[in-house]
């Protein structure tokens, strides 16, 4: 098979067929803070900083895909919220946008005009557009309506809330979703070629799957029906066995996996309509030596990698800031050897 860019291979595995070989997709964000020897602070300041990191990035560890995406405390900032920087971690919201005696309709929707912070991640993802034209897919991200209360209300009044009044927490979705659905659109507009759309408290790990298909099911279909483009859902570590049915029939065209679920049968139960993403062990990767990150890769080709439909990446979103060079460049090495379809070689070794 001829070499593919990385948008036809990564286009051709979300359709669940075999493309030259398995995609990797790298989540180093924060990484282009140390790439170029700046603060975190400093790194995210600058939408000219995250573009040159994230290109620089791309070549060096042959991943697939290039991330818009600068800290989900950006969305918090917008409504209303203080971003707190630390040396080593991803940025991290403050205290809850509403405390614990305001009432929701002192909630106003942002606009994005208005929104210093998202403006900048447009501005890069534009860049970025720029740069590879239709070479290499960009990736946005957008916390999913459904997760979002937990920064702006704190997750035990959110979970009180879900709970306690379904009517006010339709009313809370109703803005959600309506900025959701404006900041993903801006983020395809600005040459994003998909929206991550992030929503942890779907995952089973978090609530009973009853409550999310009377809830949070419901809120991905309306965002989604909104949507100009294509979207994958990211449980962030959160297992999703138990909502994989829920989740395809939102439409979303793949799914984040767990590093503490068994990949061929998740891989087994998506087959054909989800395309599987994971699941490598992004906290234990700190520790990984580059024969250890091979392994893993292999591993994980041999369970989910035949027949399509499958890219690989860390189970989070995040790679840790403290993962050494060599495991990463170790991880892109060993996906360029063992991934190349057809994967006798990773089924035989893993």
């Amino acid at each position: 098979m001829c070499a593919m860019t990385s948008a036809q291979r990564v286009f051709t595995t979300l359709s669940h067929q075999e493309p030259d070989r398995v995609p990797l997709a790298l989540n180093l964000v924060l990484r282009g803070a140390r790439e170029l020897g700046l603060s975190i602070r400093d790194y995210f300041s600058d939408p000219a900083n995250v573009v040159e990191a994230q290109l620089r990035l791309q070549q060096r560890f042959r991943s697939d895909v290039l991330f818009g995406f600068f800290h989900a405390a950006l969305e918090y900032e917008a409504w209303g919220g203080e971003v707190v920087f630390t040396e080593d971690g991803p940025p991290n919201s403050g205290a809850p946008v509403l405390g614990s005696h305001q009432p929701l309709s002192s909630l106003r929707l942002p606009e994005l005009a208005a929104s210093k912070g998202l403006l900048k991640v447009l501005q890069a993802i534009e860049a970025m557009k720029a740069r590879v034209g239709d070479e290499v897919p960009i990736l946005g991200v957008a916390v999913s309506p459904y997760s979002l209360p937990v920064l702006q209300l704190g997750f035990d009044r959110y979970i009180e809330l879900l709970l306690g009044d379904r009517a006010e927490f339709w009313t809370l979705m109703e803005q959600n979703i309506a900025f959701c659905q404006s900041w993903a659109n801006a983020q395809l507009a600005a040459g994003a070629s998909a929206i991550v759309y992030f929503d942890p408290l779907a995952s089973p790990t978090l609530v009973p799957r009853s409550l999310y298909q009377d809830t949070g099911f419901q809120v991905a279909q309306r965002t989604f029906a909104g949507l100009k483009g294509p979207t994958v859902t990211l449980l962030a570590s959160g297992r999703s066995l138990g909502v994989l049915d829920d989740l395809a029939a939102t439409g979303t065209l793949g799914v984040g996996v767990s590093c503490d679920e068994d990949l061929a049968q998740i891989k087994a139960a998506c087959r054909g309509r989800l395309c599987v993403i994971g699941n490598l062990n992004g906290l234990a990767m700190v520790d990984w030596s580059p024969a250890e990150a091979e392994r893993q890769v292999k591993a994980a080709l041999a369970q989910a990698g035949p027949g399509g439909g499958f890219i690989l990446c860390d189970t989070h979103g995040e790679i840790p800031w403290w993962v050494p060079d060599d495991t990463l460049m170790a991880l892109g090495e060993a996906v360029q050897t063992w991934g190349r379809y057809p994967l006798v070689g990773a089924e035989a070794h893993a």
